[in-house]
């Protein structure tokens, strides 16, 4: 069986994004690595090339035409994907802010083995944790998604869908997955707060037309609706930058800022168990 991971990244250091994180935490399953760094001036090529000598970088130049609703994001994935190896089973997606717990390696690779020569299945659909201000608090509303495609077989067929969340394949179909009882670990939403609040800026132009929607020298980490404390371990990889971690973040999680159409979910998923009104799910579950 052979695995290899993909992801792009433009401007790691700049925007602070915990990529070579990310793509240490899969490379143990990995047995090659693509890269599409974008056109960065921050060292970001170099911190990448450095990493590993399993790692292929794809030098890209990001379209600025496709800078509405995210699409280069989807474009970005793509040009990395189209340069996987023929002889590759699954091809394995980790975003610049993602990381995979080392506890859930052997779970993964259990369903890589098992699924391999299943036709019927396209990819396999991970649980997400997303942490938010600090790395002790996550995000507890059903605006956060709880699943999605992090691993993908090596089909031609499949490609990135929309903003690069996901993955569909042929004509917009989507990608019948088996769930794995394993997380993906979300940072996007921790940095410090100026760091943030860059990001955001440059993140908002990549869905409206290149023009930031956002502006301020600091992010406000207190304009959120909801959270709860994480009890468990971070990857390991993650422990040094989180060592690091220079600034102050505390919310009361006993405050909840529900709008109304919010209150009316959380009320129906807890008299269900889990069910979400309108949950966005870009997969079919086999």
């Amino acid at each position: 069986m052979k695995v290899t991971g993909f992801s792009f990244i433009k401007n790691a250091i700049k925007y602070d994004y915990p990529v070579l994180e990310a793509i240490t935490s899969i490379l143990p399953l990995c047995d090659e690595f693509v890269v599409a760094v974008g056109n960065c001036d921050d060292g970001t090529r170099e911190l990448i090339e450095n990493i590993d000598p399993k790692i292929r970088i794809i030098d890209t130049i990001w379209d600025e035409s496709l800078k509405t609703g995210g699409s280069v994001l989807a474009d970005e994935t793509n040009k990395a994907f189209k340069e996987i190896s023929k002889d590759t089973d699954w091809c394995f997606y980790i975003q610049g802010d993602e990381a995979l717990h080392e506890d859930f390696i052997p779970t993964v690779k259990e369903a890589m083995l098992k699924y391999k020569d299943d036709k019927n299945v396209d990819g396999l659909l991970f649980k997400y944790k997303h942490f938010y201000g600090s790395y002790d608090y996550i995000g507890s509303s059903t605006k956060w998604y709880r699943h999605e495609i992090r691993v993908i077989k090596n089909n031609p067929e499949i490609y990135s869908y929309r903003d690069a969340q996901g993955f569909r394949k042929g004509d917009n179909e989507k990608l019948r997955v088996k769930p794995i009882n394993a997380f993906i670990y979300h940072y996007g939403w921790v940095r410090p707060p100026e760091k943030m609040m860059a990001k955001q800026s440059n993140f908002s132009s990549l869905y409206n037309n290149g023009t930031p929607s956002i502006e301020g020298a600091e992010f406000d980490y207190s304009e959120i609706d909801s959270l709860a404390l994480f009890d468990g371990s971070h990857p390991k990889v993650m422990q040094n930058r989180i060592q690091k971690k220079n600034w102050k973040f505390d919310q009361d999680i006993s405050i909840k800022n529900y709008s109304l159409k919010e209150k009316v979910k959380q009320f129906v998923m807890k008299l269900t168990g889990g069910y979400i009104i309108g949950e966005y799910k870009n997969y079919i579950k086999i």
